[in-house]
């Protein structure tokens, strides 16, 4: 249990709020860009090819974004810091954010400024994450969950914020989200000052990992349930729209936005609320299984669904527990790795749950909703959510 310790005992509040910022720094980075400004500008060049164009810089970008992640992770591990590669990351993603609007009209150069952009943000993403595995000690591993679950909201904040009729022109909107990201990641490299954890870096004696660290299954297990929830996260995220759409026709676009942006809010404060019930429990998995639970409840109440409001309330259940799961799972990993000296690249292999459902989820959709409608497919996600509810659940919690 994490009560009763003393404040050396504890990373700083400090440094915990300025690396839950820098974390959104990396969603702002992407978030309004791959969601929103890109497919205008993609429009507005390519017209009819416009689609085809996204699907090509989709894919390539997911592969980059892949092995971007896991190699600078590993560069980070070998050299033994993460701030030198934080910085040239955030420097070289900035100024490609710049270029895109430039080359936006010629698909191969697009295509190489994306990839580039995908390889510098994840020369700063892979090696963030892992810093936290460095200096966040396991019993405050909860409230960094619950600071994370910002990330999200703030990208799609963000998105809302720079498209929002008089804050900046078309041209200047890119060069706001850089900005927007420098203020956001700059601060823990500044000010963040974080108290040195020793015990983090080196392995643990043999026999006294306890049970939540090093077995490789159980590092599988963690893996494939956050897989099995992502590709059901993604298919909403994709869709939600569209599903709205074929419950009630005159459904506006408004409404989904509405929706998506309400649950993400909400979620920050259930997920510190949870994070901290886990840190002063010793629950660190629970709350997980739990989360993947109501994910699998939600898509069946969703697969049923037949009044936009009976969907709405199905999808804001489901997407809380969802942004629940995916923030706390986020620092729990932490929990399971194996070994400090290969964090960074343990960390890129898991990133791989992120951007993997990008590719698997358009087919699963394609094979599902044309034979069996939105219905046939919730089902097969609810199954998804229920197997990595029961991956979770078999674990015992340390006290």
């Amino acid at each position: 249990m994490a009560d009763g310790l003393t404040a050396l005992q504890r990373q700083s509040p400090r440094f915990l709020l300025l690396y839950a910022l820098a974390v959104a720094g990396g969603a702002i980075a992407y978030v309004p860009l791959l969601t929103i400004l890109l497919p205008v500008m993609v429009e507005a060049a390519a017209g009819p090819q416009g689609v085809t164009w996204l699907a090509y810089v989709a894919f390539a970008g997911a592969v980059a974004a892949s092995l971007g992640n896991i190699a600078f992770g590993w560069l980070s591990d070998r050299t033994g810091t993460r701030r030198p590669w934080i910085v040239a990351g955030l420097a070289g993603s900035t100024a490609l954010l710049l270029v895109v609007d430039r080359v936006v009209g010629n698909l191969p150069l697009l295509l190489v400024t994306l990839v580039v952009w995908q390889v510098f943000l994840n020369m700063m993403l892979g090696p963030l994450s892992a810093w936290a595995g460095d200096l966040v000690p396991d019993h405050q591993k909860g409230v960094l969950g619950g600071l994370l679950a910002f990330a999200p909201a703030l990208g799609a904040l963000s998105g809302t914020l720079v498209t929002f009729p008089g804050v900046a022109a078309p041209d200047e909107r890119l060069g706001m989200v850089a900005f927007l990201v420098v203020a956001a990641v700059l601060p823990v490299l500044l000010l963040g000052r974080p108290r040195p954890f020793p015990h983090l870096m080196v392995n643990p004696p043999e026999g006294e990992a306890g049970p939540l660290a090093g077995p490789h299954r159980i590092v599988a297990r963690m893996w494939l349930a956050r897989l099995l929830v992502q590709v059901a996260e993604s298919a909403l995220f994709a869709y939600l729209y569209m599903w709205l759409r074929s419950i009630a026709p005159e459904t506006p676009d408004s409404v989904a936005a509405q929706v998506f942006g309400v649950v993400l809010l909400s979620s920050v404060p259930v997920t510190l609320l949870v994070g901290r019930w886990a840190d002063r429990t010793g629950q660190a998995i629970l709350p997980l299984g739990l989360a993947a639970v109501i994910c699998c409840a939600a898509l069946l109440g969703m697969s049923q669904a037949t009044s936009l409001e009976q969907a709405m309330a199905g999808y804001a259940v489901f997407g809380l527990a969802a942004a629940v799961f995916l923030a706390l799972h986020s620092a729990q990993t932490l929990r399971v790795l194996p070994r400090p000296q290969s964090r960074g690249r343990d960390l890129g292999l898991f990133n791989l749950t992120n951007t993997v459902p990008s590719l698997i989820m358009p087919g699963l959709t394609l094979a599902m909703v044309p034979v069996f409608g939105f219905a046939g497919l919730f089902l097969v996600l609810a199954l998804l959510a229920g197997l990595a509810s029961l991956l979770l659940l078999v674990f015992r919690n340390p006290k």
